[in-house]
């Protein structure tokens, strides 16, 4: 897929267009990817970073960073993203101006939208005003319960199976691994910490199976209580994997919750339960 972060770089030709955020690209989106694809023509999608609930002085726990966004894009078989810089100034551009200067502009004949997707100032402008500047239109109708915050929802409460549902796709969480306290390797289940972007949502901590790189990981999400944590750790163990993982970007699945992080009384007993959980991974099936 192609990806662009100005209009002029994308090559001259008639487009169909998937108008919209896409966080978390959920089964709702996929929806609306599916009806611009189906016009037959080069297939790009217009998505905004930041989101622009953010511009706008709202805070948004985001269910994907734009790199994974695009990876999913790309994945959903689109030619084409073209990612524009949502400012305060985009926000007040009346809504025709948006569609001409932002759609017409690079060619767009079809657009697909959400029924409920707004724009332009004062989010004023409407799918049927799209119809009315002389596109071809074809407005999405929502999918039953799949919402970006229905999927967060889901997630603060843990359950990740049910968000899976929703996303077509395992619930994840990313970060690059740095340094943390190798207190896991001591135990027996060298962990790989990860530091998570500020804006990304992070599931109701516990215990998770999960997956990352191909291989089942038993996946800690929480404060480590037995050892009187107060600062929030991500930490997958990968089942058999022995390899140097700091510095790389890591994608972790998140199949199911197993239970809730705890402190023991003694270490011993929190070794037994992390052999039980691992064990618990081994056995866990992808929720989709």
């Amino acid at each position: 897929m192609i990806v662009a972060r100005r209009a002029e770089e994308l090559p001259a030709t008639e487009r169909a267009i998937a108008l919209g955020s896409f966080d978390g690209v959920h089964i709702g989106h996929r929806s609306v990817l599916e009806a611009a694809q189906a016009a037959g023509l080069t297939t790009t999608v217009v998505t905004f970073w930041p989101h622009p609930r953010t511009v706008l002085g709202n805070r948004v726990e985001l269910l994907t960073t734009l790199e994974r966004r695009l990876e999913l894009l790309a994945e959903a078989g689109m030619d084409e993203a073209l990612v524009v810089e949502f400012t305060p100034e985009l926000a007040q551009l009346e809504p025709l101006d948006f569609a001409e200067s932002l759609l017409r502009r690079i060619g767009a004949r079809v657009v697909a939208v959400g029924e409920n997707f707004r724009f332009g100032r004062g989010a004023a402008g409407t799918p049927a005003l799209l119809a009315e500047a002389g596109f071809d239109l074809r407005s999405v109708p929502p999918v039953e319960g799949a919402s970006s915050t229905r999927i967060r929802q889901l997630l603060r409460a843990g359950e990740v199976e049910r968000a899976a549902t929703l996303l077509a796709r395992p619930a994840e969480v990313e970060g690059v691994v740095v340094l943390g306290d190798q207190r896991g390797g001591t135990l027996g289940y060298p962990t790989a910490n990860l530091d998570a972007p500020p804006d990304l949502i992070i599931p109701a901590y516990g215990i998770y199976a999960g997956a990352a790189l191909g291989h089942r990981a038993a996946v800690s999400i929480g404060v480590n209580p037995h050892y009187g944590g107060s600062e929030r750790r991500i930490e997958p163990y990968l089942l058999d994997f022995d390899c140097d993982l700091y510095g790389q970007r890591l994608i972790v699945e998140l199949w199911r919750r197993l239970r809730d992080e705890r402190a023991f009384e003694s270490e011993e007993d929190l070794v037994l339960q992390m052999a039980r959980d691992v064990e618990a991974t081994r056995l866990a099936e992808p929720p989709v």
